[in-house]
């Protein structure tokens, strides 16, 4: 989940007779799948665990119950439940000996503290270097089209990167970038792929909470545990042989030992004139090993068949992994449950689809879609995007929904980023029936529009939004929705903390589901073909295969 919601407590579910045309949502059978999804018998439903093959489990059965068709791979003439995604899987085994070397004297650094490294995704099964130098890349961007760039024709070969997380306009909110909104050239996903590019020995991102938009326990928990990558022909052309975080009190530390400032460096990397600056008597040495090997992972594939036009589709997406057992928190508890993240859309997808099971057939196809290693890179909706079962052309849009409100209703909701398209108009007018406005996305500056299964849809064309369930609670007001989200990304945001509470009453997502049917329904029951905004970046690739739309 890459995505907070707010989290609303209390509140009646109030529908008008407008609203009332969606079907009724059982709040206590979502609360029932959440449970059984984010109990400890799933094992955190990482990829390739028996939490996966109990997750697959689950989900087939509920698609089953719920009257669906199966809609993945084919098998013998007939379509089976899963789409079957192959994936490199990458695992630090032994001990990881990280330290860095300022002015003669040697400092270690441990794994998980002061630093957090992923297993190599580079083809190597042994990460040993010593003494690499060190160079500060300011934000790591080369954007032509704005006329910035952080390299200036340094040369990065035989070197490890040291970069800022986020955009170079972040602190400022003016500039180049968007403002507070995120590009991609702040994702730290764009960073590691621009140190390969140049050859780079690795790259290491200097976590701050604010730009990154989570904390360090966030970091550590993602990165320290199994990596997995979609199977690539030459996988050293996308990834360096390190990729890590290094927390800011120690990149603040190593900077002084090398001579250096480090937030005078930082002011002036938010400059296009800034230039890399070498660490002078600073170098990093790691020796670790790296177990690989490709296994295959799967997506969940329903499917309500269309009665007029089966071939053009709908989609509704969630991902149904989390990240497993990991290190234990203070408590001593090591599975990370994923009751929100994202048990909460998994469990939505299967009532979804229950509602359009049973109710009067849609002149388009319906597909629920429950992807896999989202956690690990939105692995399973990439590769169904690049592998698609319907053909993208003729995909009308993707609804997804990633980490919904398990509370009580809100009188708004959002997107993740600021995507210009048709489809957030439809959500605004159908949002009308039960009152509840649009809110831009509080935090554009997270660049969560990258971060959601939806992406994957969006930069080939399709239209696809991921739906937030909205701060403003119905009790409690904006001051409350952002209070619980705050505590939320603090205390349970891919940690193990994030577990089922009892106290749920998922009156929200009853309401959140009622608006996705609308949409979805309106849509499946149309002969209409939604699109970005003429300014949109994603609006090209969508208008280059118009003609295979009828």
């Amino acid at each position: 989940m890459k995505h907070v919601a707010a989290f609303a407590f209390g509140g009646a579910l109030l529908l008008s007779s407008c609203a009332q045309k969606s079907p009724t949502f059982d709040a206590y059978r979502l609360s029932a799948e959440v449970k059984t999804l984010s109990s400890d018998a799933f094992e955190g439903r990482a990829p390739d665990t028996p939490g996966e093959i109990k997750t697959v489990e689950y989900i087939t059965r509920e698609f089953t119950d719920a009257g669906l068709s199966p809609g993945g791979d084919m098998k013998d003439g007939k379509r089976t439940w899963t789409q079957a995604v192959p994936l490199g899987r990458f695992e630090i085994t032994g001990p990881v000996k990280i330290a860095v070397r300022t002015g003669g004297e040697t400092v270690p650094w441990t794994q998980g503290e002061q630093i957090a490294v992923r297993a190599a995704m580079n083809g190597t099964t042994v990460v040993k270097v010593d003494n690499v130098p060190l160079v500060f890349v300011g934000y790591g961007v080369d954007a032509p089209e704005r006329n910035w760039d952080d390299y200036k024709g340094l040369d990065l070969k035989g070197k490890i990167g040291i970069v800022l997380v986020n955009d170079p306009d972040f602190e400022t909110g003016q500039g180049d970038f968007g403002g507070k909104a995120m590009t991609y050239y702040g994702r730290w996903t764009y960073k590691y792929e621009e140190a390969a590019r140049r050859g780079a020995v690795g790259m290491l991102v200097v976590h701050e909470t604010d730009p990154a938009s989570y904390g360090w326990e966030t970091v550590k928990n993602s990165n320290t545990n199994t990596m997995f990558d979609i199977v690539r022909a030459h996988p050293a052309e996308d990834h360096t042989l390190i990729e890590g975080w290094i927390q800011h009190d120690v990149a603040v530390e190593l900077f002084r030992r090398a001579g250096l400032d480090f937030a005078a460096l930082k002011k002036e990397a938010q400059t296009r004139d800034f230039r890399p600056v070498e660490l002078q008597g600073a170098s990093f040495n790691a020796d670790y090993a790296v177990s690989s090997q490709v296994i295959t992972s799967h997506n969940v594939v329903g499917r309500v068949e269309g009665a007029m036009r089966p071939d053009e589709t709908v989609i509704y997406s969630a991902h149904w992994d989390h990240l497993g057992i990991g290190a234990p928190d203070a408590r001593g508890d090591r599975i990370n449950n994923g009751a929100v993240d994202n048990a909460t859309g998994t469990a939505a997808l299967i009532e979804m689809g229950r509602a359009f099971a049973n109710g009067k057939r849609p002149e388009r196809s319906v597909v629920f879609l429950a992807v896999t290693a989202e956690e690990k890179g939105l692995l399973g909706s990439e590769y169904y995007a690049a592998n698609p079962l319907y053909p993208l052309a003729t995909t009308v849009a993707v609804l997804n929904m990633d980490a919904l409100s398990p509370w009580g209703p809100t009188r708004d909701f959002s997107i993740s980023g600021s995507a210009k398209l048709d489809l957030l108009d439809r959500l605004i007018g159908a949002a009308k029936a039960w009152k509840r406005t649009y809110t831009p996305d509080a935090k554009p500056e997270a660049g969560l529009f990258f971060r959601s299964d939806h992406f994957p849809f969006a930069k080939r064309g399709v239209p696809a939004v991921s739906f937030d369930s909205g701060e403003d609670w119905v009790d409690g007001g904006v001051a409350a929705g952002k209070a619980a989200s705050e505590d939320y990304s603090t205390n349970r945001y891919h940690q193990p903390a994030d577990e089922w509470n009892a106290k749920w009453p998922f009156t929200g997502m009853q309401q959140d589901l009622a608006l996705l049917y609308k949409v979805g329904s309106d849509l499946a029951n149309s002969d209409q073909w939604p699109n970005w905004t003429a300014d949109s970046e994603f609006r090209a690739a969508r208008d280059a295969t118009a003609a295979e739309r009828k």
